[in-house]
């Protein structure tokens, strides 16, 4: 029996973008592509959100030095403000990034490595977005009242990104596991 023969009643394969891609709890049944062009429609509008917050940060801070009163900063906030515009500049190239993956491999059938690297830059993004806006709490708060109270309020935001952005989404993972969900 020749080798057609032996496999005429056997199904093909199924290509990669069409077999069903399901993860345990998951009731989907979507293809590789699908799930693909899915994650990546929601990471856009995650960062659709993130994008304008970093980009509305960064504007603030690259109009500090046109201000009256920076002149009067002393040579550590100065250091501070220049980090933070190095950070916020770093923060806006990590998150919009994406955008600039997705042009450049745009048809070229690349669409899961697209959403795994743009999720990775997003990640490093928010990481650094929150040491912007952490820094930039630490230099009002300097300005304004003191040292002192700049590290309080500093601390206190960080923590706050830290509870939000991190221990809550591990918190409700764990007990989605837990529970079965």
């Amino acid at each position: 029996m020749d080798h057609e023969a032996r496999h005429a009643d056997t199904p093909p394969e199924p290509r990669a973008d069409e077999t069903p891609a399901r993860h345990p709890g998951d009731s989907r049944d979507e293809t590789l592509d699908e799930r693909a062009d899915r994650n990546w429609a929601e990471l856009l509008q995650e960062l659709r959100v993130t994008q304008m917050g970093v980009q509305i940060l960064t504007g603030f801070l690259l109009t500090l030095p046109f201000q009256q009163r920076f002149g009067e900063l002393d040579t550590a906030q100065r250091t501070v403000y220049l980090c933070l515009v190095v950070l916020s500049v770093i923060a806006t190239g990590l998150l919009v990034a994406p955008v600039s993956l997705h042009r450049m491999l745009f048809r070229k059938h690349l669409k899961a490595r697209l959403v795994t690297s743009a999720d990775r830059l997003a990640r490093v993004g928010l990481v650094v977005l929150a040491l912007v806006v952490t820094g930039t709490v630490l230099l009002i708060f300097d300005v304004v009242v003191g040292w002192t109270a700049a590290v309080v309020a500093a601390v206190g935001a960080l923590v706050l990104f830290a509870l939000l952005w991190v221990v809550l989404p591990l918190g409700l993972m764990r007990r989605a596991r837990a529970g079965g969900e």
